[in-house]
């Protein structure tokens, strides 16, 4: 679509009570308790993503009306099928509920995912994935998604006890890598470490307390990382029923970031399976 063509579709809001862009309204409250099967995106960068994304359909746009001829390019990235709003700083203000600095939101609709075991069968070959347990911090979350498809891990299971990836914070830590890195729910009930090897995946439960030095581990070519949360870490039965790998810190210091362990992992095993 030509530029011109999305200029013309752009639909102007001028009461922030407008029923058409009821998604965006007071955004931070509604992004605690759900969206109805959808999501907020922010901002420019990870909207570029999203109007790629294989996994996550944008539904509209909402962008303030002093942005609209700097982000044209970005605008008609996305298809016809994604309506354009258009408001004024004020009238956005008032409709997401703070001040929104970046003035430019998108509403997509959640992916209707595979199961974890159903996402596994879809992987092929050689492959690395990240597996997290009861991490509930957005940043967290979103840093380890952002290292995952910079690092080519091929897929992020989550526990229940997990934060929702598809969170608009976590979305923009991750820089849009929530909207491309496939990823699934794992039960409550389900065994894990039974999922994992019935698709072929090597277990390694990454731990202060390992037996296995990261620069010592040579991995097999289907590799599940699992990382716990920080402070109480993974499971006993997890710890007890993969292969228990540590990386060695300073004297005195025992304790990293999960997403910076993920990053020095899964780039260690990036090295060992280019």
């Amino acid at each position: 679509m030509s530029d011109p063509d999305r200029a013309a579709r752009l639909v102007e809001i001028d009461d922030p009570d407008d029923p058409r862009i009821a998604a965006y309204r007071q955004v931070r409250e509604r992004d605690i308790g759900g969206r109805c099967g959808g999501f907020i995106a922010e901002g420019e960068v990870v909207l570029r993503v999203l109007a790629r994304s294989r996994l996550c359909r944008p539904r509209s746009v909402l962008v303030a009306a002093r942005r609209v001829q700097r982000m044209t390019p970005l605008l008609a990235a996305f298809g016809e099928d994604v309506v354009i709003y258009a408001a004024a700083q004020g009238v956005m203000d008032a409709v997401v509920g703070f001040p929104i600095h970046r003035g430019l939101l998108a509403y997509g609709e959640r992916p209707q995912g595979p199961s974890a075991s159903e996402l596994l069968a879809a992987i092929d070959g050689q492959a690395t994935i990240v597996c997290l347990f009861g991490v509930s911090n957005h940043d967290n979350v979103g840093g380890v998604f952002r290292n995952a498809a910079a690092l080519g891990a091929r897929a992020v299971l989550l526990d229940a006890a997990c934060c929702d990836p598809l969170y608009r914070k976590a979305i923009r830590v991750s820089v849009g890598a929530t909207l491309t890195v496939p990823f699934a729910r794992i039960e409550p009930d389900e065994d894990v470490l039974a999922l994992l090897a019935g698709h072929g995946f090597c277990a390694l439960a990454l731990s202060p307390s390992g037996t296995t030095p990261l620069a010592r581990l040579r991995a097999p070519a289907r590799t599940a990382i699992m990382l716990g949360a920080e402070g109480r870490g993974l499971p006993e039965a997890l710890l007890a029923g993969g292969t228990s790998v540590a990386i060695p810190m300073a004297d005195g210091f025992d304790s990293l970031n999960v997403a910076t362990v993920s990053g020095i992992v899964l780039h260690h095993l990036a090295q060992e399976h280019p």
